[in-house]
């Protein structure tokens, strides 16, 4: 079964909270990889867009492989996809870009599941790496794109590089703060968190280890490469309103998924589940990690923002 609820009709059921809203235009590029977990990261890929390693399929290719038994990473080196996995069909978490739309589309296979089989390609954000791949899988195999109304205008501005233009998909589905989305037996909850563009869409959804069930959270938006005052306060209030989400009693958010996989840790935990032993805790499953993740990415704004304000000559 599929349902999308608006916010509108689901607000009595399901408070969020006070949105953060507002926000000047970004232009589309890429995120900074300088925001990193609290431990220790794998090195960065570099953030630079005009690299031709991030184009290079090959340079950037890797080896797709399961996170918990309902979730994949089928993305690359320098951006993430995921692959959420329900009874009804799948969902797919940003859509890579360029020749890299490819690479997903080969790991879903490699996972096992076919991509006639998507429902949906949900987007943190308008950028190219993020939404380059989203007609297509529109296009061939029929799934909805979702993303918040700020950066479906976003993905439409065309770039100042031409490197990064894309093709744009039909506008399916605006999601708003607060809309929720059931497919089969895994429910979505999405959460609009601007300051790295003005429409960053993060979402929340039931990983499951051995049956055992988590609260998984995707920012969609953590590098801080954006400009001025005003975008950065918003940054702080979205990194606040996660730290709430992050804390409530009896319902942590446990599992980190980045969309830029040095911002996560990814990778290193990806090693260490490859490793893992019976009976070993699942190296993703890190509630007390992602508290203080959150609190590096306050301290980082808090330091843009002292910047910002000296430039605005505030």
């Amino acid at each position: 079964m599929t349902r999308f609820v608006p916010a509108l009709l689901a607000i009595l059921l399901i408070p969020l909270g006070a949105l953060a809203c507002g926000g000047e235009a970004t232009p589309p590029v890429a995120e900074d990889a300088a925001a990193t977990d609290a431990a220790p990261a794998e090195p960065a890929v570099s953030s630079d867009p005009e690299g031709a390693d991030l184009n290079d399929p090959g340079a950037q290719r890797v080896e797709p492989f399961q996170i918990f038994d309902n979730l994949y990473y089928i993305g690359i080196q320098w951006v993430s996809c995921y692959l959420l996995v329900t009874t009804d069909g799948l969902i797919l978490i940003d859509s890579l870009y360029g020749d890299h739309i490819d690479t997903a589309i080969d790991g879903i296979r490699a996972v096992g599941h076919d991509p006639a089989d998507l429902k949906y390609v949900l987007v943190s954000h308008g950028h190219f790496d993020h939404v380059g791949g989203a007609a297509r899988f529109q296009e061939t195999y029929g799934a909805r794109v979702g993303m918040t109304a700020a950066d479906w205008e976003l993905a439409e501005v065309p770039p100042e590089n031409p490197d990064w233009e894309i093709d744009v998909p039909v506008h399916d589905m605006v999601i708003a703060d607060g809309d929720t989305l059931e497919l089969g037996d895994t429910e979505l909850r999405f959460y609009v968190t601007p300051g790295h563009t003005e429409g960053v869409l993060s979402m929340e959804f039931p990983v499951r280890d051995d049956g055992e069930e988590h609260r998984a959270f995707l920012f969609g938006g953590v590098g801080l490469n954006f400009e001025g005052v005003h975008r950065t306060n918003l940054y702080l209030d979205s990194v606040a309103r996660i730290r709430r989400l992050a804390a409530e009693e009896g319902n942590p958010i446990d599992v980190n998924l980045s969309n830029h996989a040095s911002m996560g840790r990814i990778f290193e935990r990806a090693e260490q589940l490859a490793s893992r032993a019976e009976g070993d805790p699942h190296p993703f499953v890190d509630p007390e990690g992602y508290v203080a993740w959150l609190a590096e990415l306050q301290r980082n704004a808090e330091e843009k923002l002292v910047v910002e304000r000296e430039l605005a000559g505030e």
